[in-house]
């Protein structure tokens, strides 16, 4: 997938671009985006601010971890039962 040359909070401030009254064509031509990716951008990251999305990003980053975390912990447990078995 193409990398946005735009930042998400970059994205967030085009977004709050419409709510200050600019209409979205205008948007659109000022920062070279299509209307579609307008669209798709405030389907994403409607409603949130800057360190919303900040906060969403770490939570995201910590979840990941435990899930490594836990799967690896899965992976032990299986290992371990597996040499007990071959034990008896």
């Amino acid at each position: 997938m193409k990398k946005s040359k735009f930042t998400e909070s970059q994205i967030i401030g085009i977004l709050n671009g419409q709510e200050s009254g600019k209409s979205v064509a205008d948007i659109c031509r000022d920062h070279g985006i299509s209307q579609a990716t307008f669209y798709q951008w405030k389907s994403k990251y409607s409603g949130l601010e800057v360190n919303q999305l900040k906060k969403l990003k770490d939570l995201e980053s910590e979840l990941a971890q435990y899930k490594k975390i836990v799967a690896e912990q899965a992976f032990q447990i299986t290992v371990m039962k597996d040499v007990i078995e071959k034990k008896l």
